[in-house]
């Protein structure tokens, strides 16, 4: 693919509304144009020990981080009319109108790729698992800080230049 938005969220608890944190890397024409890394107030306002223990983030890092509305002005005019690519997407698109409908907000119909998927097309059985560091590595990405949302959205964000077909071709 050659211009998306490569996205990843992390979430504060087991509520698909929690999301604390929110990494973007938007490609045009092959290459990486922007990267955005934002915290996020997160609906409900806690975190789980379990999610902590996964991305390291805590109450006190978020606790006067804006709310998503605030966080996404900023981010949807950057990555308008792009194409949202995910590792395991569906998590990633549950998140995003989790949140919407949490502020009571109209979900904008973003349309979600997903490189898991695409990566057991693209590589099959020749990878043991098709997990995000998994694929990351196989396509010759270092994610040394994996479940950093902005990392993340990085290796995923290469992963799609190489396993995902560009949708006009």
């Amino acid at each position: 693919m050659k211009d998306f938005a490569a996205i990843d969220f992390e979430t504060a608890n087991r509520e698909a509304s929690s999301v604390c944190s929110v990494g973007v890397v938007v490609v045009r024409h092959g290459e990486v144009a922007d990267r955005i890394y934002r915290l996020i107030r997160p609906v409900p306002e806690y975190y789980s020990r379990f999610h902590t223990q996964v991305h390291g983030l805590t109450l006190q890092d978020t606790a006067e981080a804006p709310p998503f509305p605030e966080v996404w002005r900023d981010i949807a005019p950057r990555i308008a009319g792009l194409t949202l690519v995910a590792h395991n997407s569906p998590f990633d698109e549950g998140c995003l109108r989790a949140v919407f409908a949490a502020y009571g907000l109209p979900y904008p119909g973003y349309v979600f790729r997903c490189t898991c998927r695409a990566s057991r097309r693209f590589f099959g059985r020749s990878l043991p698992n098709h997990r995000l560091a998994t694929v990351a590595a196989r396509c010759g990405f270092d994610l040394t800080h994996h479940h950093h949302a902005l990392a993340d959205a990085e290796a995923c964000a290469h992963i799609a230049r190489l396993v995902l077909p560009d949708p006009l071709t």
